[in-house]
């Protein structure tokens, strides 16, 4: 999936998997398009079956033709719950489903400006370049993301560390030939509360405090169908524990990613991608993982009457750092999704996906192991996505 970003409509201009968008208006010098979707589900997983949002999101762009070849662009995007307040943590998805009651969420919010020749630079709320690396299986509808570092401190939006919908992000992208390039930078000094998960561990975070991050990621067309990725993403978070310790450590995260085919198109899809980190995120208790290996694997197939088949795997496991840290507990979130998807005319997907979790969050303390699991387990949903 070449990405000569610069010369390339708006919705490409950063890239987000699956994206689809109407073109409202357009004339010499301006352009204005609408994108987003509505997805509903029925879920059934912990314990619990209800209806619930799938992510809904609308978003809005607008170009504008500059003098000397120059474009301006606006991107804005905010999550829509349009079903009512959701309890279920579920996905990367599950920190807007359980903690806003909002009918609009934000997603995104930049302004770049890009050129044919020079590339793009754009300024505001965006996918870290470190996304450029592992958006390859990020297409599951329901459970998706939860082992490639991008959706840090335990399935947020990765926006503190700059890997997600990072905040206050300046990225660089260009094109030459079958190579592309992402460069960032996330200008910031700020504290973050983490909110409390009832748990009572003193070694639970419970304030990050963060200065800038800087981020790469490169994109190489192989051939046709052959896409290799590869990048990383760099701070120094510094963190308060519930009993008042402070931690300061250096937050890395780097790997690799390999694609073949295209999820849209028909046929046969593959995708996997490999990361090695260090203090980028957190177990489910709000604990550093003093260091973690993630693994996500994706394939598919479209068939021609529209059908597609989908299964994916994703495990992060924490090192024996993490044990040596917390004593008799282990955190290995691993789990294998599997699905079919009903493609209507590319603007409307009926699905079905099943979720079958084999994570291992054993420990001398029940509680901790109870803790660790509520959020990890087998679920099914079905669902429709009317996309715009």
């Amino acid at each position: 999936m070449k990405k000569a970003l610069a010369i390339l409509p708006l919705a490409t201009l950063v890239f987000v998997p699956t994206s689809s968008a109407i073109e409202v208006f357009k004339d010499d010098k301006n352009a204005f398009e609408v994108g987003g979707f509505v997805d509903a589900r029925i879920i059934d997983t912990q314990g619990v079956t209800e209806v619930v949002n799938g992510s809904s999101r609308i978003n809005f762009g607008f170009t504008r033709e500059m003098s000397s070849d120059w474009r301006s662009y606006v991107k804005l995007e905010w999550g829509v719950n349009p079903f009512g307040n959701a309890t279920i943590s579920y996905s990367s998805e599950s920190n807007f489903e359980t903690q806003s009651g909002d009918f609009l969420n934000n997603r995104l919010g930049y302004v770049g400006l890009s050129h044919a020749d020079y590339g793009s630079v754009s300024i505001g709320k965006q996918w870290g370049a470190w996304y450029d690396v592992v958006y390859n299986t990020n297409y599951g509808f329901v459970w998706d993301g939860n082992a490639s570092g991008t959706y840090t401190y335990n399935k947020s939006d990765g926006a503190i560390n700059g890997v997600g919908r990072g905040d206050k992000i300046i990225q660089y992208r260009n094109g030459w030939g079958d190579l592309s390039i992402a460069l960032q930078m996330q200008l910031k000094s700020s504290m973050t509360d983490i909110e409390d998960d009832g748990s009572g561990n003193p070694n639970r975070l419970v304030s990050t405090e963060y200065d800038n991050t800087y981020g790469i990621g490169l994109t190489y067309q192989a051939t046709d169908m052959l896409v290799i990725t590869a990048g990383g993403n760099i701070g120094e978070p510094e963190g308060t524990t519930a009993s008042g310790r402070v931690i300061s450590e250096t937050d890395y995260i780097y790997g690799f990613g390999l694609t073949w085919g295209s999820w849209d198109e028909h046929g046969f899809y593959a995708a996997m991608n490999l990361n090695q980190n260090e203090f980028h995120d957190t177990d489910n208790l709000g604990r550093f993982l003093q260091e973690s290996v993630g693994l996500e694997t994706l394939a598919s197939y479209l068939l021609d009457n529209n059908f597609k088949l989908m299964a994916s795997y994703n495990v992060l496991e924490a090192g024996d750092a993490y044990e040596a840290a917390h004593p008799g507990d282990v955190f290995k979130r691993q789990f294998a999704v599997a699905g079919l998807h009903y493609v209507w005319d590319n603007s409307l997907v009926l699905y079905l996906e099943g979720r079958v979790d084999f994570s291992d969050f054993s420990s001398d303390n029940p509680e901790n192991e109870a803790k660790q699991s509520v959020s990890e387990d087998d679920g099914i949903a079905i669902g429709i996505r009317y996309v715009l």
